[in-house]
């Protein structure tokens, strides 16, 4: 993008938008200046079209599309989309008021409730008109950087956010922040599944809590330094792990299919960025299957196992995604089969035992 004079408006539109899976916002502009996005190539990305039966004298226009387009209410399309979305900003608009923001109060009356449209535009660094259009549902795509100013400037919490993001169809960026802490309520579930093993993961693999079942199904997590403490890790490079399971190579397969997704959904994670290094410099099996671009979130599955103690058995294993605490998983094992089962209770005697 070039430079232009301070005086002069900046254009930060997304012009044709974001890759689908792109996760990372683009390079920011100077707050002192503010950015005047003008309307890009059109319509999100996914657009599916106006409707084609709206009342003659209902159109909207949508700006970047060419001119008018007609549409109809509930007709799904993505103009519903962009009337949506002007409805959610003026209603947050709405919502605020200046001391809300610490803003100083003007001597003109307000005629309406909320902020102005001068007032977010100033909060957020883009034109007064800009924001005119968006309210008014004129097609425009606002970019990653000027989604953010706005959350920002009419004070979003994260669903409202997230919702932003939708209706713009535009992927947050990654907040930079993977968990490394369990959260006390999923570490407390995962106590709770006894006598089902489970652990909670993050999407780098570390291991953040477990359950007494699952260390002795595949080892004591707590006995390990942190940086052990992968189950990827521990697959690939754990001496003690290379014949744990009897499908290694698919286990390995699937495993890295599932941690590329999270590289490219969490590409400021410098932990991982590290940890896909480390395995590629040790690992001839990582670095050959990384090599191979393959993409899958596996959320359920069996793996055959040879335990040291319990002989042979396969676990069928269900992966659980947290509304709240979306960066971390639970992984729950259970008896494929009624042998399986035998295995694994003779596992929870010994723990009773001891």
């Amino acid at each position: 993008m070039s430079t232009v004079h301070p005086t002069q408006r900046r254009d930060l539109t997304s012009g044709g938008g974001s890759p689908r899976n792109h996760a990372g916002p683009g390079s920011g502009a100077e707050s002192a200046q503010r950015r005047d996005p003008r309307p890009g190539s059109g319509s999100p990305r996914n657009h599916a079209g106006p409707g084609s039966g709206a009342d003659s004298t209902q159109r909207r226009d949508l700006g970047s599309s060419g001119g008018s387009s007609r549409t109809r209410a509930g007709s799904g399309s993505g103009a519903d989309r962009v009337q949506e979305m002007a409805a959610f900003l003026r209603a947050r608009r709405e919502r605020l008021t200046p001391e809300d923001l610490g803003l100083p109060q003007r001597k003109q009356a307000r005629r309406t409730p909320g902020l102005r449209r001068e007032e977010v535009a100033e909060l957020a660094g883009v034109s007064t008109d800009y924001i005119v259009r968006l309210e008014q549902g004129r097609g425009l795509r606002p970019s990653v950087d000027v989604l953010n100013a706005l959350a920002r400037a009419l004070c979003l919490n994260d669903d409202e956010r997230a919702y932003l993001f939708d209706l713009a169809r535009q992927r947050q960026p990654d907040s930079g922040k993977p968990s490394t802490v369990p959260a006390p309520a999923l570490a407390m579930l995962v106590r709770d599944l006894s006598p089902l093993p489970a652990m909670l993961v993050n999407h780098r693999y570390d291991i953040l809590a477990w359950n007494r079942e699952m260390a002795a199904l595949i080892t004591d997590f707590g006995a390990l330094p942190e940086r052990q403490r992968n189950s990827m890790w521990l697959c690939l490079l754990d001496p003690g792990m290379r014949d744990f399971y009897v499908e290694r190579e698919r286990i390995i397969r699937e495993g890295i299919a599932d941690l590329r997704a999270a590289w490219a959904a969490h590409p400021e994670d410098r932990a991982l960025a590290d940890l896909i290094a480390e395995f590629t410099a040790h690992s001839a099996e990582f670095e050959q299957a990384w090599a191979r671009h393959d993409v899958r979130v596996q959320g359920r599955g069996n793996k055959p196992l040879r335990h040291p103690v319990v002989g042979p058995l396969v676990v069928s294993y269900e992966v659980l995604i947290p509304v709240q605490d979306p960066d971390q998983r639970i992984v729950i094992y259970r008896a494929a089969d009624a042998d399986s089962q035998t295995a694994l209770d003779r596992l929870t005697a010994d723990l009773d035992t001891r």
